[in-house]
């Protein structure tokens, strides 16, 4: 690509990871401290944790996956998908403030969980939210490798395998604070990369206005409606899983200047992945590309080809710095979610830290031996958080769900997976069929298969379902029990007990001052 040889190449990737490993450490050492290893909680302001915000939503695995949507399903489908990765920013606005009022001490949601539900419940969703961010690290992983291997024509195991060491050296000593500040770099560069790529392809590539007409991607379409449902269940629930996002939550200053960090992280993230997206279709006016070309993810790598070598050796540059930022995201966030739900935060820090280690080694070992498809790890994480979470969501109001346990919730998110293989038999009249649907292995960009669109609708409403129908059922055996026996009735009780945990008045505790306990969280 351009004119940069293989040496040039390999020299501006590994000078980049060095002032990325000399930049990391040099802040886990000014900010980087026991206290703030894990989280940092009441402590960032509105426009920091905005940035932050966007940083967290975007790796480098954008660049691909929004190009792709947009080559098959068009503007239709591409606003569908953007507005689904943007808005759900916002629900940590209107649902953090209450979570951080019913657990101020906390500083992940497991632990609220684990308020409110119970300690088994909360290793449970633990469970799925560390093996969403393992997933999701894979993923990152694949998609820095291809960024890298289509940007220049190199093996990028090499960089890929530097990468993971440069992250787990300076996270290990720096911890979440050290994430949080990288983030802020990375939310930068984004901005820097939309505008210069936007400059460059306006003045670089050609579009054939003959073809925008009849390549029908300016129109609505089947797909586009289908992921106005998928898409919003999928993105909405799966964010819930994703530690980092929630860490941030717990570290805004106050609901004011979380709401604000929010608000400007969901629209500019909205503006970037829209045009990072319009390649999809570019690439098509362009005449590079076909409508729902199998290559239609490499829209934005076949239209940078033909600007200048500069560019191109900028978006390496670009590439290399946001992947690193994003994983080094994942892997503090993961390792918080452990130390916090497995050891209860009493681990020493010597194995804290090695525990940033223990857990990058498996993912290198998967993202190099069987990660190709970065969308189908995605859908996998999305369609175990749409089972999962929305159950779990009822217990935020006791007022009309104070009977639900844990046991409820569990069964509700593990009956929903295995309707989406009952649904999926019965679809396809095939077992196998069923079992791969659980996968979404055939993929979601095809209109002409309702598959995914039920197995989300499956997840989401059925998990709701079976918990319900499970509390029913349980509720119903106790006072059986209670009847035959002469025991007391108690299982549908609510009782509440006020704790005063009062702070010393500061900005920062203007809504911890009372927490509120319901008879299931003592």
């Amino acid at each position: 690509m351009g004119s940069i040889n293989a040496p040039g190449y390999n020299a501006i990737i590994y000078m980049t990871y060095v002032f990325l490993l000399f930049t990391g450490l040099l802040l886990a050492w000014k900010y980087g401290k026991q206290s703030n290893f894990l989280s940092s909680n009441n402590t960032q302001r509105g426009l920091p944790l905005a940035v932050n915000f966007i940083a967290s939503a975007m790796g480098c695995g954008i660049l691909t996956t929004y190009a792709q949507i947009g080559n098959v399903s068009g503007l239709h489908g591409l606003l569908v998908y953007t507005l689904s990765g943007s808005l759900p920013i916002l629900m940590f606005a209107s649902v953090g403030p209450l979570i951080r009022r019913k657990c101020p001490e906390g500083f992940v949601f497991t632990e609220w969980v684990r308020q409110r539900y119970g300690i088994v419940t909360s290793l449970y969703l633990s469970f799925f939210t560390c093996l969403t961010m393992f997933l999701f690290i894979i993923g990152e992983l694949s998609a820095v490798r291809g960024a890298i291997e289509t940007l220049t024509g190199l093996d990028a195991l090499a960089a890929v395998i530097v990468e993971c060491v440069v992250t787990t050296i300076y996270t290990s000593f720096g911890g979440f604070r050290v994430s949080f500040i990288t983030d802020n770099f990375q939310g930068a560069l984004v901005i820097i990369l939309v505008i210069i790529c936007a400059a460059g392809m306006g003045s670089y590539i050609n579009i054939d206005t003959s073809q925008v007409d009849p390549s029908g991607l300016l129109k609505a379409n089947k797909l586009g409606w289908q992921l106005v449902w998928i898409l919003p269940v999928a993105i909405f629930t799966n964010d819930c899983f994703m530690a980092g996002f929630w860490l941030r939550t717990f570290a805004s200053k106050s609901n004011k200047d979380l709401w604000i960090g929010c608000s400007i992280a969901a629209f500019v993230t909205f503006v970037i992945c829209t045009l990072v997206g319009t390649t999809g279709f570019l690439a098509v006016w362009s005449g590079d590309l076909t409508v729902g070309d199998e290559n239609g993810y490499n829209a934005f790598f076949i239209l940078l080809a033909k600007m200048p070598a500069w560019l191109s050796a900028f978006v390496l540059i670009f590439v290399i710095c946001l992947s690193t930022c994003t994983l080094d995201s994942l892997q503090s966030a993961m390792v918080s979610t452990i130390s916090n739900d497995v050891f209860r935060n009493k681990l020493k820090m010597i194995w804290v830290r090695g525990l940033v280690v223990l857990v990058i080694i498996p993912c290198i070992v998967l993202a190099v031996k069987v990660a190709d498809d970065i969308l189908q790890i995605y859908l996998i994480a999305d369609l175990v958080s749409a089972a999962i979470i929305p159950s779990i969501f009822l217990g935020l109001t006791d007022r009309a769900f104070w009977f639900l346990r844990g046991i409820d919730v569990m069964i509700g998110g593990l009956g929903a997976l295995l309707g989406v293989f009952v649904f999926g038999t019965v679809y396809y009249d095939s077992a196998k069929e069923g079992g791969k649907l659980m996968l979404i292995w055939n993929g979601l960009y095809n209109s002409e298969d309702w598959g995914p669109f039920g197995a989300f609708t499956v997840t989401f409403c059925g998990g709701v379902i079976f918990a319900l129908l499970f509390a029913g059922l349980r509720i119903g055996l106790i006072y059986m029990f209670c009847r035959a026996t002469g025991s007391e009735f108690r299982a549908l009780e609510k009782k509440e007990l006020i704790l005063d945990i009062t702070h010393e008045e500061s900005p920062s505790a203007d809504d911890h001052s009372i927490r509120k306990v319901s008879s299931q969280d003592v």
